[in-house]
């Protein structure tokens, strides 16, 4: 069903979710099979696109679906359990489409959202500090944009791409909006990563790149007093982007092992005379360990669900919002950082071991699921999530202004 058709059948309001779980049905038929090819995901995308997903956050009189974020991470929490790869990079671009609300005016933000939701724009790029600054220099024009990206993502098949850029002179962090078409702009491979190998990820270089003045956001500065409190919103609304993933990355592998597992003998089941699988598993080693896997998800999305209905609270109070509820948001999402991250990692690793040495079949393509959630929290390590959420606790710090890879 697309956009259009449940617009229609619902007098004029989408049900997202249910088209996300069609599109996410659409690609868990052959997840393992594109997975294991590595092919960049323009048909993908394409699917993305047709179904309407990609403009759901836009608002309604831009064109767009006029969704909220609780909206938008329900779905990439939901494609992200079909296929992790293609949920993280519909969730970097919902957070990149929507960056230009926190870093540019209402006006020049308004004119972008109308511009993607009429072209139909896939967003990729990365704005986090980690990344070597690429340089935009003023001309009497607008700028010229140069530098190297070591990993954007989407950069393989996105229409646009939002990246960090450091002003020359000034040493200012700017959010600049980029056509990936023009010449200047060389994206390379992704390299040899074992996941997220359909994210369209990798290196990009930028050779003197003209950038239009307005198509140049504002600041990214971390220093104290530049960003408001609204625009600080930034780093937790993609941090809990990056929650969504880790959730759908494990709870799309136990919705599979548990089907998987309802079929076969454990292999801690000890032969017995009855036939197996004629009675449900009864293996008390493996119901104690989905009964484990099951509470770990389930208080991981708790803890996110809480997370994200104080962004929504700090969203809806816009530029009223001061900077200690800020700080309280931003907490609160490294916190479902943490545990999701966790969590994918536990559940990624020991629904394994239920399955037992089968697991490591390709033809079941199980271990996409752990390559994925592993690549991911390599680049997000929550080290660093740790130490704010304790020096918050201890001290009543707030956390720096930091946005994730």
């Amino acid at each position: 069903m697309t956009a259009d058709e449940a617009t229609d059948a619902g007098a004029g309001q989408v049900d997202w979710l249910h088209i996300a779980r069609e599109t996410a049905d659409d690609l868990a038929t052959d997840a393992a099979e594109r997975e294991q090819a590595g092919k960049a995901p323009r048909e993908e995308v394409a699917r993305l696109r047709e179904s309407g997903l990609l403009t759901l956050l836009a608002p309604a009189e831009q064109g767009g679906g006029g969704a909220d974020w609780r909206t938008a991470y329900a779905v990439v929490r939901t494609v992200a359990a079909a296929d992790g790869a293609i949920g993280q990079l519909l969730g970097h671009h919902y957070f990149l489409s929507f960056s230009a609300r926190f870093f540019a005016g209402p006006a020049r933000a308004a004119r972008i959202e109308r511009a993607s939701t009429a072209g139909q724009w896939c967003w990729g790029g990365g704005i986090a500090s980690h990344e070597p600054p690429l340089v935009l220099t003023p001309t009497a024009s607008g700028y010229l944009l140069n530098g190297h990206q070591v990993y954007a993502t989407g950069v393989g098949t996105a229409d646009r791409l939002v990246v960090r850029a450091d002003e020359n002179g000034t040493g200012e962090p700017l959010a600049v909006l980029v056509d990936p078409t023009h010449p200047g702009v060389v994206s390379g491979g992704s390299g040899d990563t074992f996941g997220q190998r359909l994210a369209a990820g990798g290196a990009v270089e930028f050779d003197s790149v003209p950038v239009a003045a307005d198509d140049v956001f504002g600041s990214l500065s971390p220093d104290e007093g530049v960003l408001s409190p609204f625009s600080s919103l930034a780093a937790p609304t993609a941090r809990l982007v990056s929650v969504q993933f880790c959730l759908g990355v494990a709870e799309g592998l136990l919705a599979e092992v548990r089907e998987y597992g309802r079929g076969m003998r454990s292999p801690w089941q000890p032969l017995s005379p009855q036939p197996w699988p004629d009675s449900p598993p009864q293996d008390p080693h493996a119901l104690t360990a989905y009964g484990e896997l099951t509470v770990v998800a389930r208080a991981a999305s708790a803890v996110a669900e809480q997370a994200v209905d104080a962004l929504l609270r700090g969203l809806v109070r816009g530029e009223d919002l001061d900077d200690e509820e800020c700080a309280e948001i931003a907490v609160l999402a490294s916190v479902a950082e943490s545990v999701a991250s966790r969590a994918a990692h536990e559940i990624t690793t020991r629904a394994l071991d239920v399955i037992g040495a089968d697991a490591a079949s390709a033809r079941h393509g199980f271990d996409r699921f752990w390559r994925n959630a592993r690549t991911h929290t390599l680049r997000e390590p929550v080290a660093h999530r740790l130490r704010e959420v304790g020096d918050y606790f201890l001290n009543g710090a707030h956390p720096p202004f930091t946005l994730p890879a």
